[in-house]
């Protein structure tokens, strides 16, 4: 199960930082993420984030996202800066895990989180 939180309000050209903690029966975590949905359109990615910490963004966050996890959390961050209208959207947490060494990943989604940015 993810959580997600820390959605809200914010200005343009703020900062918000979005956090997410996995719980639940898994032997791994593999890659963490991020990704967001408009009403009406498809859910696109934001950024992800590997169990080696590589990282992968979107064109139109590179340079102001930042994704991060914390291990011993078993979480994902995503510290967002210059925020632009164009960024509201419902953000959701993503990740993918094993049960048990040799097993299968097992794709899971949080309940997602409203970010809003104002001009």
């Amino acid at each position: 199960q993810l959580q997600a939180f820390g959605g809200g309000l914010v200005q343009a050209w703020g900062s918000l930082t979005l956090s997410c903690a996995a719980s639940g029966n898994f032997a791994t975590i593999n890659t963490m993420g991020w990704y967001r949905q408009d009403p009406g359109k498809q859910r696109e990615l934001v950024a992800t984030i590997t169990s080696s910490d590589n990282t992968n963004y979107a064109d139109y966050v590179k340079g102001r996202f930042t994704i991060s996890r914390d291990y011993a959390k078993n979480a994902v961050y995503l510290h967002m800066n210059s925020l632009k209208p164009e960024d509201t959207a419902v953000y959701y947490c993503h990740a993918e895990y094993q049960t048990a060494s040799f097993t299968p990943a097992v794709s899971t989604w949080g309940q997602g989180t409203l970010v809003t940015v104002s001009s």
